[in-house]
């Protein structure tokens, strides 16, 4: 693609969660603090912000401090800090009485759109993501990128810049059992929960029965909301473990969230990182935080006391197959170990079994052959030929090289830093190559 006469931006961000409105609070940051200032839109595809708009279930806490908030570990004098968000909201005094680090889910986000609002001019909503292309200028270099996007109205849009910033999030894991199943409303994703669940009319339904497939947080809380839901249901965990277990948070593991493990981490050579992430992943994957294990055993135990089992824990369970019916869904289970085959029925069925987060991402596919084989650096950047210029970071897809806290929270506030900073530097260095070459600035737009 040759460049279109309109200026470039000099960042882009696509997607506006967590991670890119941090991003954006360190740009702003950064465009106080240093010089040259970055001239900077972030598109989104919701119609406003939002954090895991469908998990945000009313008995439900968040799993890190509020001190990991946007800003606090790298700026604890930020206005944007979760603090002064209390403050703010008149609510600090009564936060501090609460005794307890960890906000509600949906007090956090209440915090994340509080500080969104503040980027209402910079960011676009309801602009779909198409494409991002490169530009070739005339003497084969590609200096800048066309972002084609999709508004609400059904209009495209093309804008161009000269580094962007991706962070659209993990897409929705559903198992290859489920996959032909998906868009039946009977079977759905955790990321879809809350609308979906009360659009089945399972309220009318007394004797219903609804399967939970996973064992991680989502899951338990999952069930949880169901088991108080639908007080008449019967809930079914199903995994393939032994045993439900609880999410390592004891204070030396949680120092793998830290800044320098990051480094630790980057530093190492393939084979260790795997080891070490293998290591480390009874602390995000497929585990529980403790008081919410709790609250699902005394749960169990008073069902043994009335003699009730609404709610019932399936372990050492393989799903062999999944179809649709008049009444329902089935599956075909196996207990492992050598259990017979069994088939069940249920109303409903919750896929709690996690997101999927390829580097490889299909926007950034026509530019692969610009690309060091999708290569991240340790400023989470893409590694690109030399004729590319454009700065690709990503965020969120990047465990592998960077360690498990990439995809969490943990990592925000240093995270944005290191991405802002790299940006002032490619826009200075921009800006020298204007200035010792006066031809460039036609060729790049």
């Amino acid at each position: 693609m040759k460049p279109n006469p309109a200026a470039p931006l000099d960042v882009l961000g696509v997607g506006f969660g967590p991670s890119n409105l941090a991003t954006a609070i360190a740009i702003e940051e950064s465009n106080r603090r240093l010089r040259p200032a970055c001239s900077y839109v972030f598109v989104e595809r919701q119609d406003g912000f939002v954090w895991h708009r469908d998990m945000l279930l009313p008995d439900s806490d968040m799993q890190i401090s509020f001190i990991k908030d946007l800003v606090t570990l790298r700026e604890p004098t930020s206005p944007f800090s979760f603090m002064n968000y209390l403050h703010e909201k008149g609510r600090l005094e009564a936060f501090i009485n609460r005794k307890s680090f960890f906000p509600s889910r949906i007090e956090f986000n209440d915090y994340l759109r509080w500080a969104a609002a503040r980027f209402e001019d910079g960011c676009r909503y309801g602009e779909e993501a198409l494409s991002i292309e490169p530009e070739v200028s005339s003497d084969g270099v590609v200096r800048s990128l066309a972002v084609r996007t999709r508004g609400a109205g059904g209009e495209e849009i093309v804008r161009r810049t000269h580094d962007l910033v991706l962070a659209v999030g993990g897409a929705p894991h559903v198992p290859p059992t489920f996959a032909d199943l998906a868009r039946d409303p009977r079977l759905f994703h955790s990321s879809r929960y809350l609308r979906a669940v009360a659009c089945l009319g399972l309220e009318r339904k007394p004797g219903a029965t609804i399967a939970v497939v996973g064992a991680g947080q989502s899951a338990a809380e999952i069930a949880l909301d169901l088991h108080g839901r639908f007080p008449e249901a019967t809930i079914d965990m199903l995994f393939r473990g032994s045993t439900l277990k609880p999410a390592d948070d004891t204070p030396f593991v949680n120092e793998i969230f830290n800044p320098e493990f990051t480094d630790l981490v980057f530093s190492q050579p393939e084979e260790r990182r795997r080891e070490i992430i293998a290591e480390f992943r009874d602390t995000n994957y497929a585990v529980i935080d403790a008081d919410l294990l709790g609250r699902l055993y005394e749960i169990l135990y008073q069902q043994r006391v009335l003699g009730d089992a609404r709610l019932r824990l399936q372990g050492r369970i393989e799903v062999a197959d999944a179809a649709l019916a008049d009444d329902g869904v089935r599956m075909a289970v196996v207990r492992s170990g050598g259990g017979e085959r069994t088939t069940r029925r249920y109303d409903a069925v919750v896929l709690a079994t996690g997101y999927e987060r390829d580097i490889r991402h299909p926007l950034l596919a026509p530019l692969a052959e610009h690309l060091e084989d999708f290569e991240v650096g340790r400023d989470y950047r893409l590694r690109a030929h030399p004729d590319f210029w454009p700065r690709v970071h990503v965020q969120g897809f990047s465990e592998d090289t960077h360690g498990l806290s990439d995809t969490l929270l943990s990592v925000l506030a240093i995270r944005s830093q290191e991405i802002a900073l790299s940006l002032v530097e490619s826009k200075r260095h921009r800006l020298a190559q204007a200035a010792s070459d006066p031809g460039w600035m036609a060729q790049a737009g």
